[in-house]
């Protein structure tokens, strides 16, 4: 097949391309700008533009399908040349699903800790032997890349995202996928410009569990009080699996799970991840992974990409980067690191990068999420206000919506930086939270000066 990519440069959307290029697909593309890492993935595969922006002679009779990526504009000229010539066009869920019709699909949904427990999943069955299919929302270790494609996989799993398909169509992507086994992790607003309310974001859940394909399977988290609500309501011909708090301990910064009289050493941490691995543990045992099996892989499992990552570390210091950016994100980031070093100061520090972190109505929902950190810092630009077309917003309305005098709040993110690396470092951990890179700070490099 010939597959052409408008927005071939996003991250979800160059991972595809490099899956169908893998599968033996002709592929061609085009972006007004790529970014690392997808710049250099795609050189390494053969399939980066040789100029970037749109140039509608790319887009001909001759391909079998149009992937638009959410990044294009309903007025692209690529798009506009493609609906004139009535090709096929699909947004990149869209797509997945055609690549998965005839395969058992799991989804992964929620608004948090889908691509932790999406890489759990993998992380397992790839251990265990089971063949499968999919696309997850972060590098993995172990992983060529982030979407895979074959022929021959009776499974295909699929980190759920409640955010749009694409211009052309509004539906969250995940309800494309019609789940035969789906698992929800928790719901916490998030998507204020797309979701206007609460309730209306709620709705995309419970339309979520309704594609739930006949007799299918339902994973979920039973201490989120809202989805358990939309799990004893649903359909009674879905088999109905709730997971929640298993046993642990903490020695010498080291988590242990505790089951069956064994006490298995997990290389992740915190309460959240403890959940994530339950709901996990549960979806693989309906793929067919025995316990056994479960528990002697997933003490090998090292976290997904940007998740509670590790920087750096010494006997007194220890530096993380996470992607937490929504409020129970960051406040359960926040607790597993005080959890697991709870002598140590705790310098946090958020970056408000999204249209919901900044808008003034939301932001009220942050309050007490950072009332662990030790020392919480606040991050965001007015160069991210003026993008996203929010009215202007002062540091003392920050402080004010966290409900926390403590809190600093930096606009320029090298300051915010020289501040950190004047701190002294002993008995202290650094947390940086973002889902963004606090306007182009080398995080690496800061956790090498900070030790």
């Amino acid at each position: 097949m010939k597959v052409h990519f408008i927005a071939i440069g996003g991250s979800a959307m160059h991972n595809l391309a490099i899956a169908l290029k893998l599968k033996g697909y002709e592929v061609t593309g085009s972006d007004d700008e790529i970014f690392e890492p997808a710049h250099s993935r795609l050189k390494k595969y053969g399939i980066l533009p040789e100029k970037e922006g749109w140039h509608p002679e790319r887009v001909h009779e001759g391909l079998d399908a149009i992937i638009l990526g959410m990044h294009a504009k309903k007025d692209n000229p690529e798009l506009l040349k493609a609906e004139d010539l009535r090709l096929k066009i699909f947004s990149y869920p869209e797509f997945l699903y055609e690549q998965s019709n005839e395969k058992t699909r799991v989804v992964i949904a929620g608004s948090h800790g889908k691509t932790t427990i999406t890489s759990m999943v993998l992380h397992v069955l790839q251990e265990a032997g089971i063949d499968s299919d999919y696309m997850v929302g972060a590098q993995l270790e172990g992983f060529e890349v982030m979407v895979r494609l074959s022929e021959k996989a009776r499974f295909m799993v699929l980190e759920g995202d409640e955010y749009l398909s694409s211009p052309l169509d509004p539906r969250p992507k995940f309800h494309l996928y019609r789940p035969h086994i789906a698992l929800l992790s928790g719901i916490a607003w998030d998507h204020m410009n797309v979701f206007p309310t609460f309730d209306n974001y709620l709705s995309q859940f419970e339309q979520f569990i309704n594609l739930v394909e006949p007799v299918g399977c339902l994973v979920y988290c039973a201490s989120d009080p809202e989805v358990e609500k939309l799990a004893v309501a649903s359909r009674r011909d879905i088999k109905k699996l709730p997971y929640g708090n298993l046993a642990y301990k903490i020695v010498d910064q080291k988590a242990y799970l505790l089951v069956n009289d064994q006490e298995v050493p997990l290389n992740v941490f915190g309460k959240h991840n403890i959940q994530n691995i339950h709901g996990a543990w549960l979806v693989c045992k309906q793929i067919g992974v025995t316990d056994e099996q479960f528990l002697d892989v997933i003490r090998t499992f090292k976290g997904a990409s940007k998740r509670l990552q590790l920087l750096k570390s010494n006997a007194e210091t220890a530096v993380f980067k996470d992607f937490a950016h929504s409020p129970s994100k960051l406040k359960a980031t926040i607790n597993a690191v005080k959890e697991l070093y709870p002598e140590r100061v705790l310098v946090a520090c958020i970056e408000l990068h999204t249209y919901s972190s900044l808008n003034k109505e939301f932001l009220p929902l942050y309050r007490g999420c950072m009332d662990l950190a030790d020392l919480p810092i606040v991050y965001y630009s007015y160069h991210a206000l003026s993008l996203k077309r929010l009215p202007e917003l002062s540091p003392q309305e920050v402080k004010e919506a966290f409900g926390d005098d403590r809190i600093l709040v930096f606009n320029d993110s090298k300051e915010m930086q020289a501040y950190i690396l004047n701190l002294k470092y002993q008995n202290k951990n650094l947390l940086l939270m973002s889902s963004g890179n606090f306007d182009g700070l080398n995080l690496e490099e800061i956790a090498d000066l900070f030790l």
